[in-house]
């Protein structure tokens, strides 16, 4: 048995622009997960109990996660959904829309064609529109490295896949994304982290080519010319971004939603009198999503979605 739990971001993420993304989502799941546990507290009780302390940190709270989660369609909503809080202040033509679906180590290949239909369904009813402007896609098992032009992966982000078989499921995937953008749901589309070698074989195996590459240019070093000259050759428009490829690691969300002294107390711990649900939890995707008024600049909407599986611990 196994049950998908849905873990939301704040609608805006407001931090400094230095900040890395893993701890910009992490901050913001921990300190919205306290908020919507303190508001569903009952009147008068804010004197008695504290959920978070100053940095948003969780306190221990006996708050059932019952009280601040829903579920719907088989999914946890974690914190429940809001649609009062959604949608845009001005027109959709206002804004330029970009979200970035980062797929995470040890999700399944089959899945990855839902888990995309699932986060854009997500961003879309957020913002209450229905299209993006830019979608790109983050693979696990590839990160782009400036000094050798390409390498498979790292320490905190390898999977269990040939390089034949993580390519087969990257065109796979893409099929959907092609469709989104024909469907005119993504009005470019675009990946992450390819070298000039993965970037050839790509192009040489799709139709469908990507209008964007967006690369992690470590320590201020230079964009290689190779991969310059490429992407002028192919029109392809060259992005740099901070992101964390492995942007959720599974230790991370365990601790996030556990029942130690900075979690949520959504999962039950090793004592056996702690209430939660009980399993094993593998974070599947994270959507980041901006919406930045056009003639402003000004970031009006920023967030995350994440996905994780809880499984249930088979018996002995």
């Amino acid at each position: 048995m196994s049950e998908n739990i849905i873990n939301g971001g704040t609608s805006i993420v407001r931090r400094p622009a230095s900040e890395k993304s893993n701890v910009e989502l992490v901050n913001g799941l921990r300190s919205n997960f306290a908020a919507s546990m303190q508001a569903s507290m009952p009147a008068g009780n804010g004197d008695i109990i504290d959920a978070a302390d100053e940095k948003g940190a969780i306190k221990n709270v006996e708050i059932p996660y019952t009280s601040w989660t829903n579920m719907d369609n088989g999914c946890l909503n974690v914190p429940a959904n809001n649609p009062e809080d959604s949608g845009l202040a001005e027109e959709r033509s206002e804004y330029d829309i970009t979200v970035k679906f980062f797929l995470l180590p040890k999700t399944r290949f089959s899945d990855w064609r839902r888990h995309l239909e699932d986060a854009i369904a997500a961003v879309l009813q957020e913002l209450s529109v229905d299209s993006v402007d830019l979608l790109i896609i983050s693979f696990p098992g590839v990160s782009f490295d400036a000094d050798s032009e390409e390498k498979g992966g790292c320490e905190s982000n390898k999977i269990q896949a040939t390089e034949a078989e993580l390519v087969d499921a990257i065109l796979d995937v893409w099929n959907t994304v092609a469709t989104l953008q024909v469907n005119g749901v993504a009005l470019k589309t675009g990946v992450a982290e390819f070298g000039c070698e993965r970037l050839k074989e790509f192009l040489s195996r799709t139709s469908h080519r990507p209008m964007v590459n967006q690369i992690n240019v470590r320590d201020a070093c230079e964009v290689p010319q190779s991969i310059m000259e490429l992407a002028k050759q192919e029109t392809i428009e060259l992005l740099t971004h901070n992101d964390c490829t492995n942007i959720l690691p599974q230790g991370t969300l365990r601790e996030l939603l556990g029942d130690g002294p900075n979690g949520a107390g959504l999962l039950a711990g090793p004592n056996a009198e702690t209430k939660g649900l009980e399993g094993d939890l593998s974070p599947e995707w994270v959507m980041k999503y901006t919406a930045v008024v056009r003639d402003r600049g000004v970031i009006e909407h920023k967030g995350y979605f994440a996905s994780a599986d809880l499984s249930q611990r088979p018996t002995v």
